[in-house]
């Protein structure tokens, strides 16, 4: 290449002495380009001890995949010196600027990569870069543990605590969101009130009182009620509405399963005998009564006028949902409370041993489960956290264990304010390109 190249090619990479880049070998073939850079000292400072002016010991090859250029793949190569110190009497490798050790990516190809990470799955941006999955995941790994090693949980208040299965209906993982400034706290393995003291615990270590915690949002269970009752004695606990909902729901599925097995002739009797109407009525009891179509409104017409089980349990199930919508525009917690009393005396009174045992329950947790009726703030925001988090797991696809479920969580969800910043971000600083974790590198000179 012509004189000068290899000068441009050093600033362009943000290189300062005593590095600079002494050749580049363009394969266009490859749609590669290959920056051999060198470091010119005959002294440096000790890496172990900070002494200046200590002797090179000798050099160790290292390779390093950075961001394109020019659409060409680019590598930078290094023989990079060992510091003999007098001082300490160590002999240590000197860390190259623009990677971590041990890394054989530079800091702004892993920077790109992470930012990749926070919006696309975890595949696809390795397929993008032409790395593999392994790769980024440990990245991701290294710099969410570092950001989040940093982050402070003083001042939380109000969280909301929840569970979602990690792999069809088993693996669980219980998360922990701060419902005030819209992050996720804190996620780990399993759904035991054990849980909850792993999160107070984690919410000390980064600087949080659970003392100041006074209100938890969460689903009823027992688990969870345990450990709130017991570690966060202080905190008023609602009940996630969306998850009553769901207990009446599943009373009624439980109510018609067990009428379908057991009298199956009487319901084909009132139904008819067509598959498409015992389908149209499973559909029909589970979809609210705005979307039913023609056939579903038929078929509903039926079952109401039927004297089966399952109509008596569609509706309960449509009177707890009505007692909510009572509670919720009423604001008001005695109007709410008589209305859930209302409700809990006929499901008790309604011979259907599923919807007896919910009325039992929520009766036992009828206070949580009146500021549930009325927080609709706190349960709106846990239901939109759990829709993100079936995309964070979908992000986790092909390498999803519960590790890597938790790192990209917290990646994507928890806010962390020292990662990387993304090199192609027009609004960074115009400044040397060679950074660790987005704050310029300390150049070590002779």
């Amino acid at each position: 290449m012509s004189v000068g190249v290899e000068a441009l090619f050093t600033s362009a990479l943000g290189l300062k002495s005593p590095w600079e880049v002494v050749k580049v070998d363009l394969d266009t073939a490859k749609r590669r380009i290959d920056f051999e850079v060198a470091c010119n000292a005959k002294q440096l400072s000790c890496p172990a001890c900070g002494v200046n002016g200590q002797g090179i010991h000798d050099r160790v090859r290292r390779d390093w995949r950075h961001l394109d250029f020019f659409q060409h793949e680019a590598w930078l190569h290094a023989d990079v010196p060992r510091v003999d110190c007098g001082a300490c009497g160590k002999t240590t490798l000197v860390e190259a600027p623009w990677a971590r050790p041990g890394s054989g990516f530079t800091l702004l190809f892993e920077a790109f990569a992470l930012s990749l990470c926070q919006s696309m799955p975890v595949a696809h941006a390795a397929a993008l870069l032409r790395v593999d999955s392994r790769q980024l995941w440990r990245r991701i790994d290294h710099y969410v543990g570092e950001a989040r090693a940093q982050e402070k949980m003083d001042g939380v208040a109000v969280i909301g605590i929840d569970d979602l299965s990690f792999r069809r209906g088993q693996d669980y993982v219980t998360v922990a969101h701060d419902l005030e400034a819209k992050r996720l706290l804190f996620m780990t393995e399993g759904r035991k009130h054990g849980t909850v003291i792993e999160f107070k615990e984690d919410l000390i270590a980064h600087g949080g009182n659970p003392d100041d915690i006074k209100h938890v949002c969460m689903d009823m269970s027992a688990a969870y009620t345990k450990g709130v009752t017991e570690i966060l004695p202080q905190a008023q606990i609602s009940f996630d509405r969306f998850d009553v909902i769901a207990l009446g729901n599943e009373a009624m599925d439980a109510v018609r399963r067990d009428e379908m097995r057991d009298q199956p002739r009487v319901v084909r009797a009132a139904m008819g005998t067509d598959r498409k109407a015992i389908k149209g009525m499973f559909w029909g009891m589970r979809k609210d009564h705005s979307d039913w179509s023609v056939d579903q409104i038929n078929t509903m017409y039926r079952l109401q006028r039927s004297n089966l089980k399952s109509a008596r349990a569609w509706r309960l199930k449509e009177g707890l949902r009505s007692t909510y919508a009572t509670g919720v525009t009423s604001n008001c917690p005695v109007k709410a409370e008589a209305a859930l009393m209302r409700w809990i005396s006929w499901a008790r009174r309604s011979r259907l041993e599923p919807f007896k045992k919910l009325a039992t329950t929520l009766k036992d947790r009828l206070a949580g489960v009146v500021r549930g009726m009325l927080d609709g703030r706190s349960n709106a925001y846990v239901e939109a956290m759990n829709g993100m988090l079936q995309q964070v797991k979908r992000a986790a696809r092909g390498f999803r264990t519960v590790k890597n479920f938790v790192a990209i969580a917290y990646l994507r969800m928890s806010k962390l304010k020292n990662l990387p910043q993304n090199p192609m971000q027009p609004a960074a600083p115009l400044r040397s390109t060679i950074y660790r974790a987005g704050r310029p590198f300390p150049h070590k000179t002779a």
